[in-house]
């Protein structure tokens, strides 16, 4: 079995801003785009000494196929040669590596250079980093409930609970609940990305654009996420008690 993080937070990430951020800086928009992933290199080996066990980056969703083929083809380049310059220093660290949404569609030398990289962090046991590459939370939902439907077809009756837990198991197989999703670049959507775990998520947008966040500023973030009591919906617990999402003990 593959060991994986227990306890700390889920933390997500919207890595918006590399191209306005190259833009306003008179630079082509694949120069913003080097840059977020020099920012992903840091934030990535800050996260476990803040206490994340799990983070979550939107690399590229099912939309971005729209932009120019030259910009998409420089995304998939950049993250090809990220995998092969970070997997030994990730497997260094216990970083184990995923990817998530569909691979059909991704060049066959990225998807081996995913696979890969996947292969030698299985083990990785201080952070589970999952990067979603030509993702869509409606597409993954819409999989988990045809997923929930075959699974319930041959049941007399099946419950809604039981119809929700099984989506729950399948959208959050090997991860959890979503504690934190932050969004960089100003803008305040969450553009179809990770909708049902991030049903309780403390929601955190800063108009610092993707290149320009650091370290410091995931430590703001999860001080802010500090002070915010969280209720799932009921009274305000005591200060003694934690406030871990409604569903963690059922995995």
């Amino acid at each position: 079995m593959q060991s994986q993080p227990q306890g700390g937070l889920h933390v997500a990430i919207i890595m918006d801003g590399n191209g306005r951020w190259a833009t306003r800086r008179g630079l082509p928009r694949v120069a913003g785009h080097r840059a977020g992933v020099e920012t992903v290199r840091r934030i990535v080996e800050h996260a476990p000494e803040a206490g994340i066990a799990r983070l979550t980056l939107y690399a590229f969703s099912s939309d971005n196929w729209t932009r120019p083929a030259a910009e998409v083809q420089s995304i998939f380049w950049l993250m090809r040669a990220y995998l092969r310059l970070e997997t030994k220093r990730l497997n260094k660290r216990g970083v184990k590596l995923q990817m998530i949404g569909r691979r059909d569609r991704l060049p066959q030398v990225l998807l081996r250079e995913i696979e890969r990289a996947e292969s030698a962090t299985s083990l990785g046991p201080c952070l589970h980093l999952r990067v979603a590459l030509d993702y869509s939370s409606r597409d993954a939902i819409a999989q988990a409930a045809a997923i929930a439907g075959r699974s319930h077809s041959h049941a007399e009756r099946a419950t809604p609970d039981q119809v929700r837990l099984t989506l729950a198991e399948a959208l959050t197989q090997h991860s959890s609940d979503v504690d934190l999703l932050i969004r960089t670049g100003g803008e305040k959507r969450l553009s179809d990305f990770l909708l049902w775990e991030s049903a309780y998520a403390e929601l955190l947008f800063t108009d610092r654009m993707w290149p320009d966040f650091c370290s410091s500023d995931l430590d703001a973030a999860l001080q802010e996420f500090n002070r915010r009591q969280r209720r799932f919906g009921g009274l305000p617990l005591p200060k003694s008690q934690p406030t871990a999402s409604p569903t963690d003990g059922a995995r």
